[in-house]
């Protein structure tokens, strides 16, 4: 039985795995322009496993950031993780014990959540074990082969890969926006305090780091306004 839960796990695991090389490469070339020796980019990506926060850490590296603005940015782009956690944890099998938590936990990122969670029946270890498995792999060796070996790549090619990041997040906006309108005006909100923040000459003592922090928080409380979430007893 534990074969089966893990090689469905693994099997389920793959097409994340495949898409994570793909961005931890990019990522490990731009850890690499913005001055970070490539063990130290590996490093990063083995305890950290969060491809926003990550490329937010870079740039506040990059731009000499204060350890507070490094912290607070961390908090709000990964926050949503305690949130899926907690949901997660709802469909966990009794066999998982403390230890597992610790562990796999942290291996919850957007897609390992939403293949988890929709799985009709509930988690046993060994099978979120196999699920996260190849994904923590793939990110782990996407950034050591961007990191040591993205300096030999045409600067065309290597550029075209640098910028793949936000190709991944056009792929996760635009078909959700299609379907909510809510996500659609969020959206659009943090894009306009975004160009507020980089054209507006008021503004030009803010860091990046602190314009991911303003845009994320800003934009969630102009949703949360205009589109309030009904509690179930109002509905």
């Amino acid at each position: 039985m534990k074969k089966i839960l893990l090689r469905a796990g693994l099997i389920d695991g793959l097409p994340i795995a495949m898409g994570y090389f793909a961005v931890s490469f990019s990522f490990g070339i731009a850890a690499v322009a913005a001055g970070i020796a490539p063990i130290e980019a590996l490093l990063i990506s083995m305890t950290n496993l969060t491809s926003a926060g990550q490329f937010a850490g870079i740039g506040i590296i990059a731009a000499g950031g204060s350890y507070f603005e490094m912290a607070l940015s961390q908090l709000v782009i990964n926050m949503r993780y305690a949130l899926m956690s907690i949901a997660l944890s709802q469909k966990l099998d009794k066999t998982f014990t403390r230890l597992h938590t610790l562990i796999l936990g942290h291996a919850v990122t957007d897609e390992i959540f939403a293949v988890a969670v929709s799985r009709p029946k509930t988690i046993r270890p060994i099978y979120f074990a196999g699920l996260a498995a190849l994904p923590y792999i793939g990110w782990a060796l996407g950034t050591a082969a961007g990191a040591f070996f993205g300096a030999l790549l045409p600067e065309t090619l290597r550029a075209a890969l640098s910028v793949s990041i936000y190709g991944m997040f056009i792929a996760i906006i635009i078909p959700a926006a299609k379907k909510e309108r809510s996500v659609l005006i969020v959206t659009l909100i943090a894009i306009a305090i975004s160009c507020c923040i980089y054209y507006i000459p008021l503004f030009d003592g803010i860091t990046s780091g602190f314009s991911v922090i303003i845009c994320a928080v800003a934009a969630s409380a102009a949703g949360a306004l205009i589109f309030p979430v009904k509690e179930e007893s109002e509905k």
